[in-house]
């Protein structure tokens, strides 16, 4: 059994699919992929990534499927600018290779006591410009969606200290990540393995060989639950009650939801309590981020001071609510994606969707002006809040202080019975991503395999 069909669990079950095993994927949503939600859109040569959108580096699960697949990898050009002194400029040469050799100088001293990022900041004695504070503090919020009051500096100078930010490579999946995920749950058609949607999990009752899980599913009115070993107990409201019986299940629910009080609405109560990953769930949390993409009715962008931004295909505006925008280069489009994470994203926990949008729209007027006449040159917009979908309760983990180990401490299977998959639970160096969630999910269902 398969607790999730988003690209952990798809893996994990494509993986038992070619091994030749039975397996049932129990998925919560009327569609696959969790955080990774691909819209099509007419007259748009790109879609809406309202989740995952970019492939960072070369991560061998992602070309790999991709390659299966024949699906390109298409280069994303990374061109900044940044408001500063109220104009668009480069950001500093530098900057960030400067952070880099810093991270790596005093990584010695945080692994002996790890401090949050924004301690280490405070500290002085890195001497990082104020400038490279700024970009520092922009780049844990951004990119880790992370709170630097809260992110271990260890683990932030372990990520940074091997990245190379000029040659790694910054890619996005042709046709978005919903095509590439598309393949992996169309090659289970034919197998020994189902997926099944609307299903959502309440509860799991669990012993060494023996995994019970409850849960309810939208009534088919076609004949209801049609496996052997699904019962349907009572019916309301449209929904059925169900339980599933298996040997031994794979968990990929997302770490958010994993963290939820047994009270909270949307959690799911493992019998007995998961009282061995306590450790890990308390040094991981679920970072927060709010993704709005705005259509506009022509890149008037491209048009501003003689065309000079052409070419750029991401804008900051550092004291915005929305402080980054990134275009959908190479492709020509009259699409930007509005991004706010960690505590800017958190300040927007309770927004409406039309407050996210009207806020967007204002933190891109800081970028080009109200002579740019944004409001009006709006057509559509998307929005997904991912702190208030019930069945993420935040977008992608990073560690807390004094966290190390915590991934992998959260990724060991229980009594050979409950294993463990997603980006949260990725210690390959791929965390926060579909890779980490694609290569997580491999490797759970091959120490399923292992035990026979």
């Amino acid at each position: 059994m398969i607790l999730g069909a988003g690209a952990a669990g798809l893996a994990a079950a494509a993986e038992l699919a070619r091994s030749g095993k039975s397996a049932l994927v129990l998925e919560a949503r009327d569609r696959i992929g969790g955080r990774v939600w691909s819209l099509d859109v007419p007259g748009l040569p790109v879609p809406v990534e309202l989740g995952a959108e970019f492939i960072h580096g070369r991560p061998a699960a992602t070309f790999s499927l991709m390659r299966q697949a024949g699906i390109a990898a298409i280069d994303a050009p990374i061109v900044r600018l940044a408001v500063r002194d109220g104009k668009l400029r480069p950001r500093g040469e530098g900057v960030y290779e400067s952070i880099q050799r810093i991270l790596r100088r005093h990584i010695g001293a945080l692994g002996k006591k790890d401090v949050s990022f924004e301690s280490f900041l405070a500290r002085g004695w890195h001497g990082l410009s104020a400038e490279a504070r700024t970009f520092a503090r922009m780049r844990v919020q951004g990119y880790d969606a992370a709170d630097p009051a809260r992110a271990s500096a260890r683990a932030i100078a372990e990520e940074w200290g091997v990245e190379d930010a000029a040659s790694s490579g910054h890619f996005r999946p042709q046709g978005g990540y919903g095509a590439l995920l598309a393949v992996l749950a169309g090659g289970l058609r034919g197998s020994r393995v189902e997926l099944r949607l609307q299903s959502v999990v309440r509860a799991v009752r669990w012993k060494r060989g023996t995994v019970e899980v409850e849960g309810t599913r939208l009534r088919d009115e076609g004949g209801g639950m049609r496996d052997e070993e699904s019962k349907v107990q009572r019916r309301n409201a449209g929904h059925e009650v169900f339980q599933v019986v298996a040997r031994r299940a794979i968990v990929t629910l997302p770490l958010g939801v994993l963290k939820l009080p047994l009270r909270a609405a949307g959690a799911v109560r493992f019998t007995p309590p998961l009282k061995e990953k306590r450790l890990a769930l308390e040094g991981l949390v679920s970072g927060a981020v709010v993704k709005a993409a705005l259509l506009f009715r022509t890149p008037f962008w491209e048009e501003l001071d003689a065309a000079r931004y052409g070419e750029v295909s991401f804008f900051h505006s550092p004291q915005a609510a929305f402080p980054t925008f990134w275009t959908a280069l190479p492709e020509r489009a009259p699409l930007l994606i509005a991004w706010a994470g960690g505590p800017k994203a958190a300040r927007l926990a309770d927004a409406t969707a039309p407050d996210i949008v009207h806020q967007a729209v204002t933190s891109l007027a800081s970028v080009f002006g109200k002579r740019s006449g944004i409001e009006k040159r709006l057509a559509a917009a998307w929005v997904h809040h991912w702190q208030q979908d019930p069945f993420a309760c935040g977008a992608y983990s990073y560690v807390a202080v004094g966290g190390h180990g915590a991934r992998r401490a959260l990724a060991e299977p229980l009594r050979d019975t409950l294993f463990f998959a997603g980006e949260a639970a990725d210690f390959e160096g791929e965390h926060g991503t579909v890779a980490g969630a694609l290569q997580s999910g491999t490797r759970a269902a091959r120490e399923v395999l292992r035990t026979g």
